[in-house]
C-alpha cells in the first residue's frame, strides 16, 4: 500500500472507518463516486482524497472505479469480518456479567444485559478504528471494556471507576491487559488520562448533575476535544420529558453537540421506570468544551443513597462539633477540610473531614492522600472497612506504614463511627507521595504503573506494590 494512501488514512484519526469501507468497495467491484460517498457515508472530499492516493492502483471505466484485481491483495486488511453473528463472543460476555461484583444501589449500578454489552463494543468498532485510538471508560460495571478487548485484543483500553471490586474483576478477566485506575469523578480524573484518549464511553447517574460531571471529566480527557467523541448512555421517561430536557441541557451547556441519538441502544436489567432502556447520545464537543472541563464536581450526583440529588448532604452540626474535639485532643490545632484527595495540601496539625456519605472508597483514599500530624474522620458506622476484624486488619496493612489507627465505633452516635490516625514517627516515603508520579518515587515499580500516582491505584494493586 503506497504511503500516500498510508497519510490520507492517518490524517483521519480514529474515524477513519469510512475510508476503509471505500477502499472495501473498491476491491468488491466497480463503484461510481456517489455510490462509494453513499454507501461509506464518508464526505466527497475525504473519498476523493483516497481515490487520488490510490493512484496506480485504481482502474476506472469512464465513471466508475475499481482496485485493479493485482493490487486488491495490497488492501486486504480492509475487510471487516461480520462478528454479529458470532456465538462464542455472546457467551463469553455472557459468563462475564454473571459474575460481575453486585450492583451498588449508591452508585446508580443498574446493570446492562450481555447482548447490549456486545452491541457497544461492536459499533465502536464499526465506526472508530479502535487498532489505534485510545478508548476511556468512566465506569465500568457493565463491562464494556472487556467486550471491546475480546473483539480487538490489540486496543488501547483503560478503566475509571469509584468500585474498586470492579477494577479488581477487569483487571483479572483481562489478564492486565485493561488498564484500570481509580478515581472518583467528583475530585478529578487520574493526570496519566488527562488529555490523552480520542474516545470516552460512560453510562453516567441519570442525573443532570451526573450527567454534566461525567461528560465535563470526558471532555478533559481528550487528546483534542474537537477531534474526539464521547458515548454517553441516557434513558429518561417518555412521561417527564423534562428531565430528559435537562440533561441535553446540561450537555449542550459543555459545548457538546448531538452528532447522533440513537434511541434505545442500551437495555438493562432493571431500570423499569425507564422502560429498561436507554439511549446512546454520540457527542462531538466544539472549541467551548475546552472551557467547561476542569473543577471539582458536585457530591450529589446519584438518585438513590446519601450522595443522591435529593439527600440533605452533610452531618449535623453536633456530630462535627465532637468530630473536632477528637481532632483536636492534645492541643493539636484544627484543619476543617472537604472531601478531597487530589492534592495532599499543606501538612496540617490537625486534619477533621467528613465522610459520613461515603460510599465505601473514600476512607482509604484520604488516609493516603491527606500528610497530617492526626486526621479525624467521620465515617458510616457500617463502612465495609470497619465491619469486622478481617476489614480492619487489611486497612491496617495498607495504612500502617503511614498512620496508627484508632476506630472509634457508634461515636459520636450509633449511626456513625470516627477514625483517628496518628503519623507514625518513621513514614514509609512512598505512602507520603501519593500524588507522585511512581516512577518519581520509586524504582520498583511495576511498569504500568510508572505514570500513574499511588492515589490512582486500584486497591488491589496497592495492596501487591506496598507489600
Amino acid at each position: 500500500m503506497s504511503s500516500s494512501v498510508d497519510d490520507v488514512l492517518a490524517a483521519h484519526g480514529v474515524h477513519v472507518r469510512p475510508l476503509h469501507r471505500v477502499i472495501s468497495l473498491l476491491r468488491a467491484d466497480w463503484r461510481d463516486l456517489g455510490e462509494l460517498v453513499r454507501i461509506s457515508t464518508a464526505p466527497r472530499r475525504s473519498v476523493e482524497d483516497v481515490l487520488n492516493a490510490l493512484g496506480d492502483d485504481l482502474e476506472r471505466n469512464e465513471s466508475r472505479l475499481r482496485l485493479a484485481p493485482a493490487a486488491r491483495e495490497k488492501y486486504a486488511r480492509f475487510e471487516t469480518p461480520d462478528r454479529k453473528t458470532d456465538p462464542d463472543l455472546l457467551k463469553t460476555i455472557t459468563s462475564y456479567v454473571e459474575n460481575v461484583p453486585a450492583p451498588l444501589a449508591a452508585l446508580d449500578h443498574v446493570q446492562a444485559t450481555p447482548e447490549t454489552v456486545l452491541d457497544r463494543a461492536l459499533w465502536l468498532d464499526e465506526r472508530y478504528d479502535l487498532d489505534t485510538a485510545k478508548l476511556l471508560f468512566l465506569g465500568d460495571h457493565d463491562l464494556t471494556s472487556l467486550a471491546v478487548r475480546a473483539l480487538r485484543p490489540d486496543a488501547d483500553l483503560t478503566v475509571v471507576d469509584l468500585d474498586d471490586r470492579v477494577l479488581a474483576y477487569i483487571d483479572e478477566l483481562s489478564e492486565r491487559s485493561v488498564r484500570t485506575l481509580h478515581t472518583d469523578l467528583r475530585v478529578g480524573l487520574p493526570p496519566s488520562v488527562a488529555g490523552r484518549m480520542d474516545l470516552v464511553f460512560s453510562d453516567p447517574p441519570y442525573t443532570p448533575e451526573g450527567m454534566g460531571l461525567f461528560a465535563a471529566r470526558g471532555v478533559q480527557a481528550l487528546a483534542e476535544p474537537s477531534d474526539g467523541r464521547l458515548l454517553l448512555a441516557y434513558g429518561y421517561s417518555p412521561r417527564h420529558p423534562a428531565l430528559g430536557a435537562q440533561v441535553q441541557r446540561a450537555l449542550a451547556t459543555l459545548g457538546l453537540t448531538f452528532e447522533a441519538i440513537l434511541p434505545d441502544f442500551n437495555r438493562y436489567f432493571g431500570a423499569q421506570a425507564i422502560g429498561s432502556a436507554a439511549d446512546l447520545y454520540v457527542c462531538q464537543p466544539t472549541a467551548k468544551s475546552k472551557k467547561n472541563r476542569g473543577g471539582k464536581g458536585k457530591a450529589a450526583i446519584y438518585t438513590h443513597g446519601p450522595q443522591s440529588v435529593e439527600s440533605a448532604g452533610g452531618a449535623k452540626p453536633s456530630l462535627l462539633d465532637k468530630l473536632h474535639e477528637i481532632a483536636t485532643e492534645g492541643g493539636l490545632a484544627l484543619e476543617s477540610r472537604p472531601v478531597d484527595w487530589s492534592v495532599s495540601g499543606p501538612e496540617g496539625d490537625a486534619v477533621a473531614m467528613d465522610l459520613s456519605a461515603d460510599p465505601g472508597p473514600w476512607l482509604l483514599r484520604t488516609l493516603l492522600g491527606t500528610n497530617a500530624r492526626r486526621l479525624a474522620l467521620l465515617v458510616p458506622n457500617a463502612h465495609p472497612d470497619l465491619a469486622n476484624a478481617e476489614a480492619q486488619a487489611a486497612l491496617n496493612r495498607l495504612i500502617g506504614a503511614k498512620y496508627k489507627l484508632r476506630l472509634l465505633r457508634s461515636t459520636p452516635d450509633n449511626r456513625h463511627a470516627v477514625v483517628v490516625a496518628d503519623a507514625v514517627e518513621h513514614q514509609e516515603e512512598l505512602l507520603t507521595r501519593a500524588h507522585a508520579r511512581l516512577a518519581n518515587v520509586s524504582l520498583d515499580v511495576p511498569a504500568d504503573l510508572t505514570d500513574a500516582r499511588l492515589i490512582d491505584l486500584p486497591r488491589h494493586r496497592l495492596a501487591e506494590l506496598l507489600g
